[in-house]
């Protein structure tokens, strides 16, 4: 096991490395590995050119055949706004510079807008697979709203070249129901025009605010996914939960949320990190829809948190880490060593699944 991975996680290895997960058995899971597109998607409905774009974005980059994947998404300057974005490294308000650091961060696909892939396309197309990130949440109507809007069309990103297609929806926000029809109909024109579809399956609504946050609550965010894949996602993104119990907690004397079970808390779940993230997986197929998880914000502790995430993911039965702020809010030597050492954790055979 690689010694470096091991001291990030610092006081925490034993209990991420050694962990073994008696909720939901990693015997049910459908884990990532080098056949992954002819195991589980060439049973699927997906055509032929989107296999073989799944296929594509499977097959490169430092992970290229592991079944793992490493991406770097930047469409923060639309969903954060450029300048909150970019201020700590303003080389990246140049799309070439956020696709270099793509290619030299061994990543198997670069994730960001119709502008940003558009502009590079004729340079980039062809030298790494493009994510293009179809709908987002503007900030500049006042006072801010929360809504993912399109940008563009699926021919504009079939044009360009596109692999794939990323679209957000934010369940639990006024807006959800349309959102969900929207991505429906667009994942499915994706997968005719041959592009595969990564859908970020985040939660939205000031009432999930209670004693804690639960926008990151397991069986919240776990209900999200299996939304997801049921819309048609190949691949859904989730942040990683670090607590359960939104459900429990939404449901009080005064109001009724939605539906659950005790054994989702009792049988299916414990607070430990990978049990939480294996909630996920289940959700979505018991792994047949990779799960991705965010890098989350960039901080004083980044490399720490990118491996910690990594390897629960990993053990939990995802299948990778889309990583963004964390590497392009700084320098670009700094960003390639934060994305490899995110990928040397998919790399490792010592890190198994708990």
């Amino acid at each position: 096991m690689n010694k470096q991975l091991v001291d990030l996680l610092g006081q925490d290895a034993g209990n991420l490395l050694a962990h073994v997960c008696k909720t939901i058995g990693a015997e049910r899971l459908h884990l990532p590995g080098p056949d992954f597109v002819d195991r589980i998607f060439s049973a699927s409905d997906r055509t032929n050119r989107t296999l073989a774009n799944l296929q594509r974005m499977f097959g490169h980059g430092r992970l290229a055949n592991t079944g793992y994947l490493s991406i770097l998404p930047v469409d923060q300057g639309i969903e954060h706004s450029a300048g909150a974005s970019f201020a700590k490294n303003p080389a990246y308000f140049d799309p070439a510079n956020i696709i270099e650091l793509a290619i030299e961060g061994g990543c198997n696909a670069v994730a960001s807008t119709f502008g940003v892939l558009g502009t590079m396309s004729r340079k980039y197309a062809h030298k790494i697979p493009f994510l293009v990130k179809v709908n987002h949440n503007e900030l500049m109507t006042y006072p801010n709203k929360f809504d993912q809007i399109m940008f563009g069309t699926l021919r504009q990103a079939h044009d360009m070249g596109a692999a794939a297609v990323g679209a957000t929806i934010y369940f639990g926000s006024p807006e959800s129901g349309r959102q969900i029809v929207e991505v429906a109909t667009t994942f499915a024109q994706a997968h005719e025009l041959g592009m595969a579809t990564v859908l970020w399956c985040y939660l939205r609504n000031p009432s999930f605010k209670k004693d804690k946050d639960y926008h990151t609550s397991a069986d919240l965010t776990g209900q999200a996914n299996h939304l997801g894949v049921t819309l048609g996602a190949d691949i859904v993104k989730q942040k990683l939960p670090d607590n359960n119990g939104g459900f429990l907690a939404l449901n009080t004397g005064d109001s009724s949320y939605g539906k659950h079970d005790k054994r989702v808390y009792s049988e299916l779940c414990t607070d430990h990190p990978i049990d939480l993230c294996r909630y996920q997986v289940a959700n979505g197929y018991m792994g047949r829809i990779g799960l991705i998880n965010s890098g989350g914000a960039s901080g004083t502790n980044d490399r720490a948190e990118a491996v910690r995430t990594a390897v629960i993911n990993k053990r939990a039965g995802g299948m990778g880490l889309i990583s963004g702020r964390k590497a392009f809010q700084r320098p670009m030597v700094e960003g390639i060593e934060l994305l490899h050492l995110i990928q040397d954790v998919y790399l490792d055979t010592g890190i198994t699944i708990a």
